[in-house]
């Protein structure tokens, strides 16, 4: 234990390290629980949230240097926790990065926390990031299922612990203010098939089918025939036993297999790919709209579904790039969340899609609807905390828990959108598969 006098110098300078960061406690909107139980709290509000430091070097190792990637792996180790509105202390982000792109407010932080302790970390965080993906180019085949594989490998009873009971991993449809995460996914599925106006004995492929929702929805609902793919062996094991279950498979198949090795002939009426196109990368978007497209007969239509950067808040001038880099933007999702994700803006995804020959015939944000959805598997997952621990530990609890309220925080915020994009492949003489009008999605 720290003498007094100590304790007291580490509390002074994590008081100036914070005021540096934050302002004044009264002007705050979350209050701050030093390791010694005193508390800094507003003065006329009820803290969204409480940042509870562990002891007296915590500060050091969240802001030494002061970037976003250190302050995730500071909560991943256990240096600070959130008590309350998680979502709330991952809205401060922003105003941390804005006052660290100060070099006067980056030396005062700095002076303040190099006067704290230097404690070892008391654990080190794990990236879970495979081998694979330190070698290879970006986005090749093998690289792309060791990205996916580290994400959703993380075992099946973990996200069943706060997915609803079809595990759809993606955002809901909220068609009421009091619907159930359970009634949102299966609305979002059934609005997907509306989309797509399936119709009984056509042949549906889903890219990145997950768990199987989506094609055991369309097969018992619209009596289609469907093939899911995944890079997961895990999704694809519980999917084919839930189709199993459902007697099911003399129609629905899954099979592990990346998109560009399916033969490219048109074997497809509909085509769906739901929070995939995400894991495509930038550079590959024309190889994956000209898979779809080669998949796909004429007249068909290819929904893809995919979360996007929103044009007003992609930073381009020379200085946000620059702070950019030095906050180390990004940096916690790509190592320890998606390896080797991208969101490009929805222009440049349109774009790649009518390259390749599609015409675009309808685009829908989405947007709310993910941040509420986002909101509930967070809450789910808090109620699950002990389950959840005793079967992937305490970090990766705490790494779902932080990227999900980043997330709801980003689409709150509009930092980030998700949008249903409906593509037509037309004939030879320009027709395509759709209604008139929309009024049959509502009918």
């Amino acid at each position: 234990m720290m003498p007094d006098g100590a304790t007291s110098a580490a509390l002074e300078a994590s008081r100036t390290a914070l005021e540096a960061l934050f302002g004044p406690p009264a002007g705050r909107t979350f209050a701050v629980r030093f390791w010694n139980g005193i508390v800094d709290a507003p003065d006329d509000a009820t803290p969204r949230f409480t940042l509870a430091l562990k002891d007296e070097g915590s500060l050091r190792r969240m802001l030494l240097p002061p970037n976003e990637l250190r302050i995730c792996e500071a909560y991943l180790r256990g240096d600070f926790d959130i008590e309350g509105d998680v979502e709330g202390a991952a809205a401060i982000g922003e105003e941390i990065r804005t006052r660290v792109t100060d070099f006067g407010t980056v030396m005062r932080i700095i002076r303040a926390v190099r006067a704290l302790p230097n404690f070892d970390p008391s654990t080190e965080t794990h990236t879970r990031a495979p081998n694979a993906l330190k070698h290879g180019t970006r986005h090749n085949p093998e690289r792309d299922a060791a990205a996916v594989r580290s994400h959703y490998d993380v075992g099946n009873d973990f996200y069943q612990l706060w997915l609803d009971e079809r595990m759809v991993y993606s955002c809901g449809y909220f068609k009421s203010s009091n619907a159930t995460l359970d009634e949102a996914q299966e609305a979002k599925l059934d609005h997907i098939c509306r989309k797509l106006r399936l119709r009984p004995g056509e042949h549906l492929l889903d890219i990145g089918c997950g768990w199987g929702a989506l094609i055991m929805h369309a097969v018992r609902r619209y009596g289609v025939t469907a093939l899911g793919i995944t890079l997961s062996y895990e999704q694809a094991a519980l999917a084919r036993e839930r189709i199993h279950t459902a007697g099911l498979s003399d129609r629905c198949t899954v099979e592990v297999r990346d998109y560009r090795h399916l033969p490219p002939v048109p074997s497809f009426d509909k085509i769906a790919s739901v929070g995939m196109v995400e894991h495509v990368g930038e550079a590959q978007l024309p190889t994956y709209f000209g898979q779809a497209f080669a998949l796909l007969r004429p007249r068909g239509l290819f929904l893809n579904h995919g979360i996007v950067h929103e044009a007003l808040h992609t930073r381009r001038t020379i200085g946000d790039r620059v702070a950019g880099t030095l906050w180390r933007e990004g940096a916690f999702i790509h190592k320890y969340v998606f390896p080797d994700g991208e969101l490009p803006p929805i222009a440049t995804v349109i774009a790649a899609a009518e390259c390749a020959g599609f015409e675009m015939r309808d685009a829908e944000s989405l947007r709310e609807h993910y941040a509420r959805t986002l909101r509930q598997w967070i809450a789910r997952l808090e109620r699950a905390h002990d389950r959840a621990v005793a079967l992937v530990g305490e970090e990766i609890y705490r790494t779902w828990r932080l990227y999900m309220a980043g997330s709801a925080y980003g689409f709150a915020s509009g930092r980030l959108s998700i949008v249903q994009t409906l593509l037509a492949k037309p004939d030879d003489r320009g027709r395509v598969s759709i209604p008139p009008t929309r009024a049959d999605l509502y009918a």
